[in-house]
């Protein structure tokens, strides 16, 4: 079994930056990719960021220039650093990771965390 744990969302006001963190710990096998996906109220959950095993990276239209993601393979942590958030980044943001174990290939999300932006 494989566990997704998200921190550091929060309430910020627009502008500002908020840098979030998941770390992935369990049977987790190889990893294919990493990545941030977000829900808000209402809407579908769309992916916001991902980074492959090779570092290849991939962001929505709506987030590039202004989110990074990063991901430490040692500690099998996957982040992503927010700036100049918009009151329409607010959203639950979830972790999520493509892995495969013993020839068989599966996603797991963690919790999720809120991330508000408001003045």
């Amino acid at each position: 079994q494989v566990h997704l744990v998200e921190s550091g969302g929060g309430l910020v006001q627009p502008g500002g930056s908020l840098r979030l963190s998941c770390v992935i710990s369990g049977s987790i096998g190889s990893i294919n990719s990493m990545g941030w996906y977000r829900q808000a109220p209402g809407k579908q959950r769309d992916m916001v960021a991902t980074i492959t095993s090779g570092g290849m990276t991939d962001y929505a239209d709506a987030v590039k220039g202004r989110f990074t993601i990063s991901r430490d393979n040692v500690k099998n942590m996957v982040f992503l650093q927010m700036n100049s958030l918009k009151p329409e980044d607010t959203a639950v943001y979830y972790c999520n990771v493509d892995r495969r174990r013993f020839g068989i290939r599966s996603t797991s999300w963690g919790q999720g965390t809120q991330v508000t932006v408001s003045s």
